[in-house]
């Protein structure tokens, strides 16, 4: 699955804050848009914290009933 396509798949659910350090990495934060609960993901590669916050997402699918 492209990028693109996991972005869009998480702003359905998520609003993102996405920010880069001085280091260069990346912080992806994502605030869930009904329960307001967060997650930050951190990493070198947009790719990386994209497939994290994807995973992430999926996994709060399968816990939360829709």
């Amino acid at each position: 699955m492209k990028n693109t396509t996991k972005l869009k798949n998480i702003l359905q659910l998520y609003t993102i804050s996405l920010d880069m350090d001085d280091e260069g990495n990346f912080h992806l934060t994502v605030i869930h848009k009904r329960d307001r609960s967060s997650a930050t993901f951190i990493d070198k590669a947009y790719t990386t914290v994209i497939g994290k916050a994807f995973g992430h997402m999926k996994k709060k699918l399968k816990v939360e009933p829709i």
